[in-house]
């Protein structure tokens, strides 16, 4: 496969759109090198993960919303977010283009295992720094039958 992963904020990832399946995202993007099952007993949230380990992504599905396409989580360097390359911009540049694009920063936190999470509620995004270079971003959405918006971590 080869492609450049893009974030497409609210919508999905590159040309997979939220809401699709786990058939369909083997059709995208080929078997997953491993496949997990996250199980959440206390916020009772279970999903499926297709780990993609070489393209530096990770593919959630929602069990308890029919296995819809729900989040990811990519480290791929060549990434890019309104045609920039992500992963190359400094934590200022990062919110200043999300700011460019009308999503303002909601939330910032050092993690207790050493990561500093910057977060974009309104854009469902998390980033991740490490010693000040993005290492991780986490983003998606997806709308249960109650209208609740669900912006996983």
């Amino acid at each position: 496969m080869d492609f450049i992963p893009q974030i497409n904020l609210l919508s999905g990832f590159s040309n997979f759109k939220f809401g699709q399946t786990i058939a369909e995202a083997e059709l995208v993007f080929g078997k997953p090198e491993e496949t997990q099952i996250l199980d959440d007993t206390i916020l009772e949230t279970s999903c499926t993960v297709l780990h993609y380990w070489e393209f530096g992504f990770s593919l959630f599905f929602d069990n308890k919303n029919l296995k819809k396409f729900s989040s990811v989580e990519v480290d791929n360097d060549e990434t890019t977010l309104f045609s920039e390359m992500v992963f190359k911009l400094k934590e200022t540049q990062l919110i200043d283009l999300m700011k460019l694009n009308g999503y303002l920063l909601t939330d910032s936190e050092q993690q207790e295992w050493g990561e500093k999470r910057i977060s974009f509620d309104d854009a469902g995004l998390d980033c991740y720094f490490e010693n000040g270079k993005l290492v991780s971003i986490n983003f998606g959405v997806i709308d249960d039958i109650n209208n609740y918006v669900f912006l996983p971590n």
